[in-house]
């Protein structure tokens, strides 16, 4: 079978499913994108589009949909050139809302063309006037609406699509939804799995030597913002350190800010918190590592006595399933996506999203948890193990991609 994969970043969320295709020597694989987060998978042929410089100008509805037709004009030059050297794809997978497969179906009408759909903007109900600190202006709804021009498009011309989560199901027009398979890109559970039971406590990485410490406060994220609960934490950090003497907190992330609006009168929100803060903060106990590798970033989320995860009514992160897959005992924001996957008292627990004060009490109540801690950590694991392994949900998308290939 040949498979045309569709990206503005190679590889995207198509890593696994390009890997395993491609250890096939019956499969022809190729990707298209503009940029690269990694050199190369092997057995994947990639090409590249180019954009003019006009095309990363966003700053109206009409620029930006200037822009995804840019970008589906530029992947259909690199895929056309591909087709004029005899590549027929059997299957055009491609991630939707930004234009890569804007084109696809006038290039290739007669093969089957499957989105992956990750997200559809709406001004209620998901991350949009969720936060009264930031409310969304009448102009902004109104471009929200605009802005889902890229979507509808991409609903409309794919044969079937993929979408992660039931919440992000969701988020899409109800005539769109039964065409939407849910299936979530699945988790490594070999690779995030909790240390040995005889492991000493503590954590020692370049930088940050915690060895002995027995509790460890944790939190991982993109970006230090807002979105992903950053303020409310750092309060409630404020709360516990006086609290807990000897508890020390481990921040994973960039101060990067992905989706928030800008702080007041702060460059990053990690400079305003610390600012907000001063004096009612330890600072010689928290320890901000940055990025991180994939065995860093392991290795503190097996050291986690107690792992935080806040989120706005949006995407969730991958980072909540890889701590449960460590077996974190893991207090989440009340919000949809979260109770999704964790389902109060039993594989974690949940705190309301803007109540730092509750969230202190039960990062507390965490790490005197004892063995209903450890039963949680358990379930946290076991619920990763059956809904979200990537050796379970890998071979179901590939069955997926499989059907659609042979139509």
């Amino acid at each position: 079978m040949r498979y045309l994969f569709l990206h503005p970043v190679f590889p995207g969320q198509f890593t696994k499913v390009m890997e395993a295709l491609a250890r096939d020597p019956a499969h022809q694989v190729v990707h298209c994108s503009r940029v690269s987060s990694v050199a190369a998978i092997p057995g994947v042929k990639k090409i590249r589009y180019q954009l003019p410089d006009s095309a990363s100008k966003k700053q109206t509805c009409a620029q930006r949909l200037d822009s995804t037709i840019q970008h589906g004009q530029a992947v259909l030059e690199a895929v056309q050139k591909i087709k004029d050297q005899g590549f027929e794809p059997d299957l055009i997978y491609g991630y939707t809302g930004w234009g890569p497969t804007l084109f696809m179906k006038d290039l290739f009408p007669k093969t089957p063309l499957l989105g992956y759909f990750e997200w559809f903007l709406n001004p209620f109900g998901s991350e949009y006037n969720f936060d009264p600190e930031y409310p969304l202006s009448f102009e902004s709804q109104q471009a929200l609406r605009l802005a889902n021009i890229n979507s509808l498009l991409d609903l409309q011309a794919c044969d079937h699509g993929v979408t992660p989560t039931y919440w992000q199901q969701q988020q899409f027009p109800a005539p769109y939804r039964p065409n939407l398979s849910v299936l979530h890109d699945g988790v490594d559970t070999d690779f995030y799995q909790p240390n040995p039971p005889d492991s000493p406590p503590g954590l020692t990485l370049p930088g940050i030597d915690l060895s002995g410490v027995t509790e460890i406060v944790t939190y991982a994220t993109r970006g230090m913002e807002p979105f992903r609960g950053f303020p409310a934490f750092m309060r409630a950090l404020a709360l516990l350190q006086k609290r807990r003497p000897n508890c020390h907190a481990v921040i994973v992330g960039t101060e990067d800010i992905f989706y928030s609006r800008a702080p007041v009168g702060a460059k990053t929100y990690k400079e305003a918190m610390l600012r907000e803060l001063a004096g009612e903060l330890d600072v010689s106990r928290i320890h901000f590592t940055g990025w991180l590798d994939k065995t860093a970033y392991r290795a503190i989320l097996r050291a986690s006595s107690a792992h935080v995860y806040m989120t706005y009514p949006y995407v969730l992160s991958w980072s909540l399933m890889e701590a449960m897959a460590c077996g974190c005992l893991v207090i989440g924001s009340r919000t949809a996506p979260v109770q999704e996957v964790i389902r109060e008292g039993e594989n974690g627990w949940l705190v309301d999203f803007f109540d730092h004060r509750e969230l202190a009490q039960r990062l507390e109540a965490a790490l005197d948890s004892g063995a209903e801690g450890q039963r949680l950590r358990r379930q946290a694991r076991e619920t990763v193990l059956e809904r979200y392994a990537l050796d379970r949900l890998l071979p179901q998308h590939l069955a997926l991609l499989d059907r659609w290939a042979r139509r």
